[in-house]
């Protein structure tokens, strides 16, 4: 208003450089002390989203929102095609199966399928992470994103998350496909969230780490019997995704990225991440909507 009013106007403000934290002019272009674009760069841009998402494990949140709004889709796209059908049979069958999803649906959708398929699509490396078969297997997988996730996202960056998550969960479909399963669930990217937090323990002797590798060594006896002892579930996504994690664990430094060049690799590898998750949709969009 004063400045309307011919009254003096107020000096821009200095602003951070999104890729190196240094303080920079306000009318600057690029960082003095690193380079960087200030408003055409990765880091800009991930400045910019991350102002809409929120504070804490944003990616976690993203995931979880992202898994969520595929099952609602795949749920009402089941129940135009043949109504809500309650589960038959009882007991923990009847639990399991509540809320389930036409398999036909989940393969239009983009779930994992035999080798050969998957490698003339091979999206569904990608889309099969985010769909799930019923409520309590959805219900449990995010159960477990927010129990494991935000450990993991703080420690590595939202960025490098966010490639551990996608990659271990292709991984995990790669296994599970070539021994050719049907298959879907983010509990073979889960298992690689696992698999990055044993790796950290190993070697350390602090009370902590211990406390927590003895957690995760539990965590991996449950899901080794659950699997053994009930159908359905896809133990060749489990381990694949598992042994991506621990490798990932060990190359990866178990800190979030603080140099400028470790900053733009990481925030290289999550939009890589984010647009081959985005692009793998767009394509089953496409596909549907053409067949129709």
């Amino acid at each position: 208003m004063s400045g309307a009013f011919g009254g003096q106007k107020e000096n821009p403000r200095p602003r951070l450089c999104p890729s190196c934290g240094t303080l920079v002019g306000a009318g600057a272009a690029r960082c003095h002390q690193c380079g960087a674009s200030l408003t055409f760069s990765l880091a800009a841009a991930s400045r910019s989203l991350s102002k809409l998402m929120p504070e804490t494990a944003p990616a976690t949140y993203g995931i979880l929102t992202l898994s969520c709004l595929m099952y609602a889709i795949s749920l009402m796209w089941t129940m135009r095609v043949s109504g809500f059908q309650m589960p038959s049979g009882g007991g923990l069958g009847a639990l399991f199966n509540f809320g389930g999803i036409n398999s036909q649906i989940l393969q239009l959708l983009g779930a994992s399928l035999p080798l050969p398929y998957n490698l003339a699509q091979p999206w569904r490396f990608v889309t099969a992470v985010f769909l799930h078969g019923s409520l309590m297997h959805i219900g449990f997988n995010m159960w477990v994103l927010m129990d494991i996730g935000p450990i993991v996202e703080e420690l590595y960056g939202s960025a490098r998350y966010l490639f551990i998550y996608v990659a271990t969960g292709i991984f995990g479909y790669v296994i599970s496909s070539f021994f050719g399963n049907f298959s879907i669930g983010g509990s073979g990217a889960l298992l690689g969230l696992i698999g990055v937090m044993l790796a950290l323990t190993m070697g350390r002797k602090t009370a902590s780490m211990q406390m927590l590798r003895g957690q995760i060594i539990r965590w991996l006896i449950y899901i080794a019997v659950f699997g053994l002892f009930f159908r359905g579930i896809d133990n060749y996504a489990h381990a694949g995704g598992f042994i991506a994690g621990f490798v990932l664990g060990k190359i990866m430094a178990d800190r979030a990225p603080i140099a400028p060049d470790e900053r733009k690799r990481a925030n290289l590898l999550g939009w890589a991440s984010a647009f081959i998750v985005f692009a793998s949709f767009a394509i089953v969009a496409f596909l549907n909507l053409r067949t129709r």
